[in-house]
C-alpha cells in the first residue's frame, strides 16, 4: 500500500534533501535538455499510468488461468450436476451457453429455465460506499409460447414483478461482496422456458448465486435461493403453482450454508413460531444446495480477482478518530435527524481541511490508482528535471536548480469520505451498546411517538395522516369500479386484475432534499408491494365489498422505516374511507448491532425496535414485520453481515410483536377517528342476480343495448358476469334506480296472476288488442277478455295508445302471454274489492301515489294474490316500475315483515332472477 512508514519516511528525506541551497553540483550528465522540461513530466505520469495498467493486466491475466474443464480448442466444456431440492432435482449446467461472459448458468426444474450471466468491468470505478452491481430480469412471453398483448410485440419497460424479482437477486448478494472492490458487475437473468408449475423467482436467485461463484468475483460464499410453502401442516420446498394456491405462506429465503441473508414472505396471520419453523426448513435446502455447488465451483470455478481489492490505509483510521472523536460523540447526541446530518457534514469537511492543510489529502481521483507508483518516483527523484543555471557553469559541470516538491500524498479525499462514514458507524454502534441510549434518547426497545389522524382530505373517500417519530405517511383511499382495477399479463397468458393495490412514493423532499421526480424507482416498487401484501389478508371479499381499492402513500417525511408507516396510515385510511376491514394491522422496522463484544458487551446481539435512518444504515440487520399481535402477515428481512442465526430471529420476532402491540394501541387514539362509512363522494354500487341466460338481453349485440341503458339511466357503468351477475356502478342513487328498472324489465319472467297497471294498448287486432306490460314484453288479450258484456269489435271502445290494466291468465310453452282485462273490472270480480293490498309503508305510498298522480305515473304491476305483503322477495317485475323514494324503501325493507307471502308467489319470484333480498341483490351505499 502507499500508506506505508517506510515511503513516508523516504518521502520526508526526500524534502530535506531538497531543501538545500539551490546550487550544488552533480556529477552526472544531464538528462534533460530544459526545452524537455514539460515532456518529462508528461513521461513520467505516462509511465505511473503504464505500471498501473501493467498491474491491472496481471490481475486480468491471473483470473483467466483455470483448471476448469477446458477442451481442446481452449473453451470451457459444458459441465452438468443434479442437485436435490425438495421431492424433485434441478439441474445446474455452465460452459454451454455464454462462454464469454465471466459467468455462466442455466439452471432448470420441470420445464422451466433460467439463464444467468455476471460480467465485470475491467476498470474498476470511482470508490464508494455502495457497490457497483446491477441486477436485470426478464420474463420473455416466448418461454410460454405467447407473445405480448400489446400494441409492442417486443419486451421492453421492466414490469413491477420483474423489478421485484430483481430485488430479491440484489439483496442477499450485496453484503457478500468484499469492500474495495469497485470493478461494475452486471447480473443478467432471463426466463427461457416456463411450464406454468415451477416458479422461476427462487431459481432466478440460486443462478445468480452460482453464476456469481463460478466468475472471479471475489467472494468465499456461494448463495442460492428457495421458496417454502405451508400446506396444511407440512413445509414444501420449492412448491409448485398448484400447491401455492392452497398455501398459508409464501416465504422465499436465501442464504449461504452457514447463514441466512434474506427472507421475503407474506402470510395469513402466521404465528412466529410456524414461521421459525419455515425458516429452519428453507436454511436446511439452502444449505444442501450450497454444498452441492462447492464441488461445481471447484471444478469449473475461475480464480478470484482478490488483488483487485483496495482498502483505505489503516493509518487513515487513527488520523480521523483522533480529529473527530471528541466531537462525533456530541454530534450523534442530536436527536433530530437534518441537525444531525449537517453536523455530520461539516465535521467530515473540518477533517477533510485538516488533513489537506498538513499535507495527508489529495483530492487528485488518480491517486487512488497509483499507490504502487509513487513509491517508485520517490526513489527515482535524481532523474528529476534538471536545468543549467546561466552564469554558473563550468566546463564539466553542471548545476541543478531542484523543483519544490509538496510533501508525500497519503491519503485520498475518497478514503477520508469513507474512513469518516465508518468511524461514524462504529461511534454509533459504540453508544448504543455502552450508554444503552439511541441517537434520540430511546432505550433499545422503546418506540417513537405516535401521532395519527384521519378525514384531512374533504373530496378523498379516505385519508389518514400517520406519523412516527420523523416518519410520515400521507395515506389516501380510492374507490371505484373494475374499470378501475389494475390489468397484469403475466406467462400464464391469463390476464389478471387486481382489485386492491398500494402505490408507494418517496419523494427527495421528505429527506429535505432536491432531487429527481419521474418514474417510481425499484425502491419505490419495492416498498409499496411490501405494503400491499400487509394490508391484503384484511381486506373483504369481493362478494361482501365489490369496489376496486386504491391506497396511495406518500412519505412526507422519512427517518426510518417508512414502509411500515405505510402499513400504518394505510390501515387508518381504509377504515377512514368505509372498507369494512377484518381488523387492524401495523407494522414495525427491527435492527441489530450483532458484535457487542467489540463495544465492551458481553457478545449477545442487540435488538433495536422501530429504527431510524441511522440505524439502519449503521445497523446490521433490516427485519420489518407487519401484522397484530395474533401473527404475522408480510416480513422482509436483509442482513448487512455474515447472515444471523435462528435464536437471533426469534428473539427480534418477539420483540417486535410487542412492538406491534404497542403501535396498535397507539392507533386507536387516532384523533379525529376514522369515519367507518362510505364517503359521500364514493360511487355507489348495487349488486343484482338474474337468469345466465338473460345476460345476452342486457349486454345486446356488440354491447348496444348496455351502452344504451348507461347513456340513458346517467350511470357510470354495468358490469355483467357469466353466472348472471350484474354490477351498477352510479354516482347518485337516481341514476342506479333508473338503470335498476330498465335491467329488471328486460329481464323479468311473467308469472300467471300478476297484475300489471298503466299498460299501453300497441295495436289492435280483429281478434283482440296487444299490449305492452313491460319494455319490449307484449301480450294478447282476446276480444272477450276486453270487457265484462259482449263487444263486436275492439276499435269501437279503445284505439292505441289507451292505457288499461290487465292480468296474466295464462302462458304457452313459446312464452306468448295471454291477458285479461274483464279479471280487472269489478263488475267480474265481488270479491275484489276485499283484497288487501300489501302491508307497510309500500302499499300506502303505492296507493297515495295512484290516487294523486296521472295514469302514466301509476305503479304497473301489483300483485292480486290475497293477503299478500310487501317483502324483500318480490319479483323483479316490481322493482321495475318502483317509483324512486318507493324503490329505495322496498330496496331496504326487511323479509321478515310478511311472513305469510304465498309460497307459489315466493318460488315463482325467486324464478324471476332479479330479487332484492340479502341473498340476491344489495346495494353498497352509506344511505343504504
Amino acid at each position: 500500500m502507499l500508506a506505508c512508514p517506510s515511503s513516508s519516511l523516504h518521502g520526508l528525506a526526500a524534502l530535506q534533501r531538497h531543501s538545500q541551497p539551490s546550487h550544488f553540483l552533480l556529477s552526472k550528465p544531464l538528462l534533460f535538455p530544459p526545452s524537455s522540461r514539460f515532456a518529462a513530466s508528461r513521461k513520467c505520469n505516462f509511465r505511473s499510468l503504464l505500471s498501473t495498467a501493467r498491474r491491472r493486466s496481471r490481475v486480468r491475466a491471473s483470473a483467466e488461468v483455470t483448471d476448469s474443464v477446458v477442451g481442446d480448442g481452449g473453451v470451457l466444456e459444458p459441465y452438468s450436476v443434479k442437485i436435490p431440492v425438495g421431492d424433485r432435482h434441478i439441474l445446474v449446467e455452465t460452459g454451454h451457453i455464454g462462454r464469454q461472459a465471466n459467468g455462466s448458468v442455466t439452471v432448470t426444474d420441470g420445464e422451466t429455465i433460467v439463464y444467468t450471466t455476471v460480467c465485470l468491468d475491467d476498470v474498476p470505478t470511482e470508490p464508494s460506499d455502495f457497490f457497483p452491481l446491477s441486477v436485470n430480469y426478464q420474463e420473455r412471453f416466448s418461454a410460454a409460447g405467447r407473445t405480448s398483448g400489446g400494441f409492442f410485440k417486443r419486451e421492453g419497460k421492466t414490469k413491477d414483478h420483474e423489478v421485484l424479482i430483481c430485488r430479491l437477486i440484489d439483496r442477499p448478494l450485496r453484503p457478500t461482496m468484499p469492500k474495495g472492490f469497485y470493478h461494475e458487475t452486471q447480473i443478467l437473468s432471463w426466463v427461457l422456458s416456463y411450464d406454468g408449475l415451477h416458479s422461476p423467482d427462487s431459481l432466478a436467485v440460486t443462478a445468480a448465486g452460482i453464476a456469481v461463484a463460478l466468475s472471479e468475483l471475489p467472494v468465499s460464499k456461494t448463495v442460492a435461493g428457495v421458496r417454502v410453502g405451508l400446506v396444511g401442516d407440512k413445509y414444501i420446498v420449492n412448491p409448485t403453482t398448484q400447491e401455492m394456491e392452497h398455501s398459508e405462506l409464501d416465504l422465499l429465503l436465501a442464504g449461504t450454508d452457514s447463514a441466512i441473508l434474506m427472507i421475503e414472505g407474506y402470510s395469513n396471520f402466521l404465528p412466529e413460531e410456524k414461521l421459525l419453523k419455515a425458516v429452519e426448513v428453507g436454511q436446511d435446502a439452502v444449505r444442501a444446495i450450497c454444498n452441492e455447488v462447492e464441488a461445481l465451483v471447484k471444478k469449473c470455478g475461475k480464480p478470484k480477482m482478490l488483488d483487485a481489492i483496495t482498502l483505505p490505509p489503516p493509518e487513515l483510521y487513527k488520523h480521523v478518530e483522533e480529529i473527530a472523536g471528541d466531537e462525533l460523540v456530541k454530534v450523534l447526541q442530536i436527536r433530530n435527524k437534518i441537525p444531525r446530518r449537517k453536523a455530520l457534514s461539516s465535521l467530515e469537511e473540518k477533517v477533510l481541511k485538516i488533513l489537506t492543510e498538513n499535507g495527508f489529502v489529495s483530492n487528485d481521483s488518480t491517486l487512488r490508482s497509483n499507490f504502487e507508483t509513487i513509491a517508485e518516483i520517490l526513489e527515482e527523484e535524481d532523474e528529476d528535471e534538471e536545468i543549467i543555471v546561466d552564469g554558473e557553469v563550468d566546463e564539466g559541470d553542471v548545476h541543478i536548480k531542484p523543483t519544490p516538491r509538496k510533501p508525500a500524498l497519503l491519503f485520498s479525499e475518497v478514503d477520508v469520505k469513507l474512513v469518516f462514514k465508518e468511524v461514524t458507524s462504529k461511534f454509533l454502534r459504540k453508544r448504543i451498546v455502552e450508554g444503552g441510549k439511541r441517537s434520540d434518547g430511546r432505550t433499545p426497545d422503546e418506540i417513537r411517538p405516535i401521532n395519527s389522524r384521519c378525514g384531512l382530505l374533504p373530496r378523498a373517500h379516505g385519508s389518514a395522516l400517520f406519523t412516527r417519530g420523523e416518519t410520515q405517511s400521507l395515506a389516501v383511499v380510492t374507490l371505484g369500479d373494475k374499470q378501475m382495477a389494475q390489468r397484469i399479463d403475466t406467462l400464464d397468458g391469463v390476464a389478471d386484475f387486481k382489485r386492491f393495490y398500494l402505490q408507494y412514493s418517496f419523494p427527495p423532499s421528505c429527506v429535505g432534499e432536491a432531487g429527481r421526480i419521474g418514474a417510481p424507482s425499484r425502491r419505490e416498487i419495492g416498498h409499496g408491494m411490501l405494503a400491499e401484501r400487509s394490508l391484503e389478508p384484511i381486506l373483504p371479499s369481493e362478494v361482501d365489498f365489490p369496489y376496486t381499492i386504491r391506497v396511495e402513500s406518500t412519505i412526507t417525511e422519512s427517518n426510518g422505516s417508512s414502509s411500515m408507516a405505510s402499513v400504518c396510515g394505510g390501515c387508518l385510511a381504509l377504515q377512514d374511507a368505509g372498507v369494512p376491514i377484518k381488523c387492524s394491522i401495523a407494522g414495525i422496522a427491527m435492527g441489530m448491532v450483532l458484535d457487542t463484544k467489540e463495544f465492551g458487551g458481553d457478545g449477545t446481539p442487540l435488538i433495536l425496535s422501530d429504527i431510524i435512518g441511522s440505524e439502519d444504515a449503521s445497523g446490521d440487520m433490516d427485519f420489518k414485520v407487519a401484522g397484530n399481535e395474533d401473527g404475522i402477515t408480510a416480513f422482509q428481512m436483509d442482513i448487512k453481515v455474515g447472515g444471523i442465526t435462528l435464536p437471533i430471529m426469534r428473539k427480534a420476532l418477539l420483540q417486535a410483536r410487542d412492538g406491534r402491540k404497542h403501535i396498535l394501541g397507539a392507533m386507536m387514539n387516532c384523533s379525529p377517528p376514522p369515519a367507518k362509512k362510505l364517503s359521500k363522494h364514493a360511487p355507489l354500487i348495487h349488486v343484482m342476480k338474474v337468469k345466465p341466460d338473460r345476460i345476452n338481453l342486457i349486454i345486446g349485440s356488440g354491447g348496444k343495448k348496455v351502452k344504451s341503458i348507461i347513456e340513458e339511466s346517467g350511470v357510470e357503468a354495468i358490469d355483467t358476469e357469466d353466472n348472471g351477475t350484474v354490477k351498477i356502478f352510479a354516482k347518485d342513487l337516481s341514476s342506479l334506480e333508473k338503470s335498476k328498472a330498465i335491467i329488471n324489465s328486460l329481464t323479468m319472467v311473467p308469472t300467471i296472476g300478476d297484475i300489471y297497471r298503466n299498460c299501453e294498448i300497441k295495436s289492435i287486432a280483429p281478434y283482440g288488442v296487444f299490449v305492452e306490460i313491460a319494455p319490449g314484453r307484449e301480450g294478447l288479450c282476446h276480444i272477450s277478455e276486453l270487457s265484462s258484456g259482449w263487444l263486436p269489435k275492439a276499435e269501437d271502445v279503445f284505439k292505441v295508445g289507451d292505457r288499461i290494466d290487465v292480468k296474466l291468465i295464462e302462458k304457452n310453452d313459446k312464452g306468448q302471454l295471454r291477458l285479461s282485462h274483464r279479471a280487472m273490472l269489478p263488475d267480474t270480480d265481488p270479491d275484489n274489492s276485499n283484497v288487501k293490498q300489501p302491508t307497510g309503508k309500500l302499499t300506502e305510498d303505492a296507493e297515495e301515489t295512484s290516487s294523486k298522480s296521472p295514469d302514466k305515473d301509476s305503479l304497473k304491476k301489483v300483485s292480486s294474490t290475497p293477503k299478500v305483503t310487501a317483502s324483500s322477495k318480490r319479483s323483479s317485475e316490481d322493482d321495475s316500475v318502483l317509483p324512486s323514494k318507493k324503490f329505495v324503501r322496498r330496496l331496504v325493507s326487511s323479509s321478515q315483515d310478511n311472513p305469510d307471502e304465498d309460497k307459489t308467489n315466493k318460488s315463482s319470484n325467486k324464478e324471476a332472477g332479479s330479487v332484492s333480498g340479502k341473498d340476491e341483490n344489495s346495494l353498497v351505499s352509506g344511505e343504504a
